[in-house]
């Protein structure tokens, strides 16, 4: 089900700017920039713009480097100075990311951004009814009984705090937006379903408005990150060069993450396949992997007798990482000695990065699966590797009904 047409109306200039990427807000900001003289030159190296770039600047680091998502501004935004600042910076950051034409990269930075959001909504009870009309077509409010009034300093006065506050949400919009969060709780059999809603229930530890803010997470996220792509092929050649420096920065800090996400064990990693590769790089960026393939990771790490810590640790960036379930998960599939899907599995559950003409090893019409591909990476490098230099690579021998 599509967002609502026509969201409603937010005259609140500090919500406008502490959430930039409404589509409420678009408006509010080419205000702010007529006000304040904010052309596109003054954006990209204005002396005034300044503060925004460099808040930009921390927001693009917090992507790679914070499994927190982007932390929160030191301006004050209950100033124009503030909102300024907060709002221009999240237009400049999103002007990076499309000019490096990373996907993933885009990826991370939406799941960045969503991840904000979701904390500030976690607080925000006067504004999480107005966010979660903009992204559900159905929501409703069946019950609050107000509480107490608090304010945080750093995010300025966020309305009613700890309320009992339930929601219902329609099952159309459940449905679309609970298979990419992970946990029992998420799966339909274990909620409450009636005349078409679904219940978001308090729990002791896990209130009612906190799960619709889980679950706008997911379509914020995927908001930002539609228009973003869109914008990618806006992006001249001109304004490439403009952005030249700051996405270099990204792309160093994004290659170096996905480098440390490469190096966890004592395994040679020159001899896994892509599709190993490119779900471990996926995870450690925050890319919520589908189940099939986080599965698959476990069973490859299981067969190549990785460490089960470093296993587990493939998986901590992913989005709702909770480090007991995985090394739960995790001992399972060591345990039971999973065998690992072959390419033709993979592809159909969208777990295959390879296209033809991209890899040779793959191209092979013996090749079938990744374990093969190891084993012809192992091989081709004893084949030719000097012997003076030769090390025993660990041979891929818990093999079950992969043939020759």
């Amino acid at each position: 089900m599509p967002v609502p047409s026509s969201p409603p109306a937010v005259e609140h200039e500090v919500t406008l700017a502490r959430y930039p990427f409404l589509p409420q807000a678009s408006e509010y900001i080419a205000k702010l920039a007529t006000i304040h003289h904010i052309d596109f030159d003054e954006l990209l190296e204005g002396g005034m713009m300044e503060d925004a770039r460099k808040r930009a600047r921390g927001r693009l680091v917090d992507t790679i480097e914070s499994n927190e998502g982007v932390q929160a501004s030191a301006a004050d935004i209950h100033t124009e100075e503030g909102r300024v600042i907060e709002a221009f910076s999240f237009y400049y950051a999103r002007l990076v990311v499309c000019a490096s034409e990373d996907e993933r990269l885009i990826s991370r930075w939406a799941q960045a951004e969503a991840t904000r959001a979701e904390k500030l909504l976690k607080q925000d009870e006067r504004n999480l009814e107005i966010v979660a009309r903009t992204y559900f077509s159905s929501i409703e409010k069946i019950e609050s009984h107000q509480q107490s009034v608090t304010q945080d300093y750093r995010y300025g006065a966020l309305g009613l705090q700890q309320s009992n506050t339930t929601w219902r949400i329609g099952l159309i919009d459940f449905i679309e937006v609970c298979p990419k969060i992970t946990g029992p709780r998420w799966r339909l059999p274990n909620v409450e379903i009636e005349q078409g809603w679904v219940h978001l229930h308090q729990e002791k530890t896990y209130t009612s408005s906190e799960k619709l803010a889980r679950l706008l997470r997911e379509r914020m996220k995927q908001d930002i990150e539609t228009i973003a792509l869109s914008k990618m092929s806006e992006v001249t050649t001109e304004l490439a060069v403009r952005l030249a420096e700051p996405v270099a920065m990204v792309r160093h800090l994004l290659s170096s993450k996905a480098s440390e996400f490469l190096s966890m064990s004592d395994a040679n990693q020159d001899d896994w396949p892509p599709c190993m590769q490119k779900i471990i790089q996926d995870l450690g960026m925050g890319v919520n992997v589908n189940h099939f393939g986080r599965l698959f990771l476990a069973s490859m790490a299981s067969t190549l007798a990785l460490e089960k810590q470093a296993t587990v640790e493939f998986f901590r960036n992913a989005p709702d990482f909770s480090e007991a379930t995985t090394t739960y998960q995790v001992d399972h599939v060591y345990a039971n000695e999973y065998t690992p899907s072959g390419c033709g599995k993979l592809k159909v559950n969208h777990n295959c990065p390879v296209l033809p003409g991209d890899n040779r090893t793959c191209d092979q019409p013996w090749m079938d699966h990744p374990l093969k591909y190891i084993r012809a990476a192992q091989r081709w490098r004893k084949a030719t590797t000097p012997p003076e230099v030769v090390t025993a690579p660990k041979e891929v021998d818990k093999v079950q009904g992969i043939n020759e």
